[in-house]
């Protein structure tokens, strides 16, 4: 039987944040289209899953980073089951600060039979 997509979303969610939390950032790649775009909570843009991965490794090195936790809220598939949206609310803990965070939306869309991060977007509210 096959997955909701609702349910694979959440569960590669729930993994993404267990390798961020463990400052893998290479095992972090296959989550993400080779083309993805993100935009995080300044507002900066990164391209490309190499930039992202590049980006989180850079944040890992850093010994005062702890993790960013992301809290799904909903997930909506498209009628086909080939893409959905994901919204929630993001966290950043860094030793020393107080903790930022805000909402997110990502596009999931499913390739070769599994769910990838298309594009994200973080929005700093704290």
């Amino acid at each position: 039987m096959a997955t909701a997509p609702e349910d694979a979303i959440r569960a590669r969610r729930r993994l993404t944040n267990k390798l961020i939390a463990a400052h893998e950032a290479a095992r972090l790649k296959p989550f993400f289209a080779p083309d993805v775009k993100l935009i995080v909570g300044d507002g900066g843009l990164i391209l490309g899953a190499d930039q992202v991965i590049e980006a989180f490794a850079g944040q890992f090195a850093d010994p005062s980073f702890v993790t960013y936790v992301r809290e799904t809220e909903s997930v909506e598939p498209d009628a086909a089951g080939e893409r959905a949206a994901e919204t929630g609310r993001w966290v950043a803990d860094w030793k020393g600060q107080p903790k930022m965070g805000g909402r997110y939306l990502a596009v999931w869309r499913k390739v070769t039979g599994q769910w990838v991060i298309e594009s994200e977007l973080y929005v700093t509210l704290s």
